[in-house]
């Protein structure tokens, strides 16, 4: 826009930061799409737990094995790895309806707390390290590690869903980023590229795969889709215990080691439109993309078989 040089000076100061304001709103929303960027709001008390539903370790105090090295589990390890798995990925089915303009976090939350007692589940995020609810939910430019709010979400939001229950001893771990309402191209465009990554990466998964394929695997199909995989966050063997070994790292990586058959781990890369930089709020949780980017994140817990993979929380 071109400045009149009749305006007084300060009218002219006014219009120039009032064309750079527009330039940039303009050039974020050329650059990442129509949404509404949020921050954590006021929320309620952490949800109480039955006394005869069987709590993790870290929430008694009891101390569960984790070995140094990758766990190779036997038959009942895994059938117990496919009860939980099962019921987490059943829960997160359950609440894709739910999942509206006006309802809160919070109330996702609610849900997500009620089918895991009423499966005799734990669920497994509650207390874990001092996190205050039954599940995570990231909105927008949150990238993980989102904490359930009273801020009702918006037609064109995305958010995701993270669920792990604990069932019978062990932990099934799966989460979805869903769409809310009419959703920008930008932002779909986002979330089917992340689904793409993870099925690609577990496409790959089988005995004597190294473990670092997954994200040369991911950061492939990331680079096509001219998005960035966020390098922070990573996956992780799973199942008495909540996290383990291997990490499972969604961007070019040298992490040791092979898959065999019996390993169980998750997988769940989080991609964005921006830049690869992240920052943790003061609640001690919730990151969100340093330049307000969306961010999406798929997750699944797969099971290495003697033949490949079995996506134990499809």
């Amino acid at each position: 826009m071109r400045i009149p040089k009749s305006l007084s000076p300060r009218i002219q100061k006014q219009l120039i930061f009032l064309t750079q304001i527009t330039k940039m709103f303009y050039n974020f929303r050329k650059r990442f799409g129509v949404y509404d960027k949020v921050l954590p709001v006021e929320t309620t008390p952490s949800r109480l737990v039955p006394d005869h539903i069987v709590k993790p370790d870290y929430v008694t105090n009891k101390l569960v094995f984790v070995t140094k090295k990758p766990e190779i589990k036997d038959e009942d390890q895994i059938k117990g790895m496919r009860c939980s798995c099962t019921l987490a990925s059943n829960i997160l089915k359950k609440i894709h309806p739910f999942i509206q303009p006006g309802v809160t976090t919070d109330e996702i939350d609610e849900l997500v707390h009620t089918l895991s007692i009423e499966a005799g589940a734990y669920p497994s995020p509650l207390h874990y390290k001092g996190f205050p609810k039954s599940v995570c939910t990231s909105v927008n430019n949150v990238a993980v590690h989102g904490i359930p709010d009273l801020r009702p979400l918006k037609n064109g939001d995305i958010v995701n869903v993270d669920i792990t229950v604990f069932l019978n001893g062990y932990h099934g771990d799966c989460s979805k980023t869903f769409l809310v309402g009419d959703v920008d191209d930008q932002g779909l465009h986002l979330v089917h590229a992340t689904e793409e990554c993870l099925m690609q990466a577990i496409s790959i998964c089988g005995p004597d795969v190294p473990f670092c394929d997954i994200g040369m695997r991911i950061h492939r199909v990331a680079k096509k889709n001219k998005l960035t995989v966020l390098p922070a966050f990573v996956g992780h063997g799973i199942g008495k215990y909540f996290h383990g070994p291997p990490d499972i790292y969604h961007t070019i990586n040298h992490y040791p080691g092979l898959m065999k058959p019996g390993m169980t781990f998750t997988i769940e890369p989080v991609l964005s439109h921006g830049k690869e930089n992240t920052v943790m709020l003061d609640d001690g949780w919730t990151v969100v993309t340093e330049d307000g980017s969306r961010a999406a994140q798929e997750e699944h817990t797969v099971l290495v078989t003697k033949d490949g993979t079995e996506i134990l929380t499809k």
